[in-house]
Order: structure tokens, then sequence, then C-alpha cells
């Protein structure tokens, strides 16, 4: 018998965030503080991968759409999957920047570090998610190369200073 035979499933979280870039920081904690507590089998790099993934998913929530939206962490025995539910139908944009864009990059990142990613419509707008595997981290050049494009994408974060400012580059 494996720990997931005789594991409890914990009921999945659900909170709203305001559309503040300073609400970033904390969330993508508290997703990791939850994880933590349900005691879901990921290592420190694979956490770490879960709170780079939830800043991007809840960055371009907050930066494209600029309205509360609601987070869900749910742990199904298998994956620990992140939900970020926003008011925009229009669908998240995976493109490729160039060398010297500030962003534009959030979604590879989330495509290289996270087990599966997507999105799906719902009636008041969409639901843009990822879903980390325990078993399955991302190791070697493509991790080094997330890390460092999450480093950049960090800095691009850090220059957010008003609502009128996030609206500047919506790209969508």
């Amino acid at each position: 018998m494996n720990y997931i035979d005789t594991a409890t499933i914990p009921k999945p979280r659900t909170w709203d965030v305001e559309p503040n870039p300073a609400t970033i920081r904390p969330t993508r904690q508290l997703i990791r503080s939850i994880a933590v507590s349900w005691r879901v089998p990921l290592t420190d790099n694979a956490l770490r991968d879960v709170e780079l993934c939830s800043d991007e998913v809840l960055a371009n929530a907050i930066k494209h759409v600029q309205e509360r939206c609601r987070v869900t962490v749910q742990w199904t025995g298998l994956r620990l999957r992140v939900e970020v539910a926003d008011c925009s139908p229009l669908p998240p944009v995976s493109r490729m920047a160039d060398d010297m864009a500030t962003d534009g990059r959030g979604l590879l990142l989330v495509g290289a570090l996270a087990h599966s990613w997507g999105w799906h419509p719902v009636e008041a707008g969409k639901v843009v998610w990822f879903e980390v595997v325990p078993d399955e981290g991302v190791m070697g050049d493509v991790r080094l190369g997330a890390l460092v494009l999450a480093a950049q994408l960090r800095e691009r974060h850090r220059g957010w200073t008003s609502k009128s400012e996030l609206g500047a580059e919506v790209v969508r």
C-alpha cells in the first residue's frame, strides 16, 4: 500500500486576490505553504517551481485583466493543481519575445517548469491552470534556462507602480 491509498485528499482552497501587483508575492507564498501543510510530496525545487508558475499566472491575470481574480489550490493525490480564474474571456497568449523584451515570456516559463498547464473558458471569463507532479521535476539545462527567465521576469514585476501602468502593456 502506498501513501496515495491511505492519504486523505484535502479540500481545495479557494480565495480572491485583489488586482494589485503587491498581492502576487504573498499569494504565491500562501500557495507554497498550503502545499507544505498538506504534506504534498514535492521537493524544494518543485515547490519553488510552484511559486514561480503561480507568480506568472497571477501576474498575467492582474496585469492584463486588472480585476479581482480567484485562486484555487488542489491536491488530487497525484498532482498539485493551481488555478487562477479571471473575468476576461480572452485566452492567455504565449509568445516568443525578443532578447531585449522585458516581458512576454511568463507562459513559456510555466510551460517549462510545470508538468502541464492550460486554460478553459468559464461563464464569467477563463481559468488558467498548471499542475506539478511530485516525481517529475524539471532538471538540467531546461531548469537552468527557466530559472534565468524567472529572474528576468521578476525584475519586470518590480517595475509595476500603478494600475494605469499595468494597462499600458496589455497584449490581448
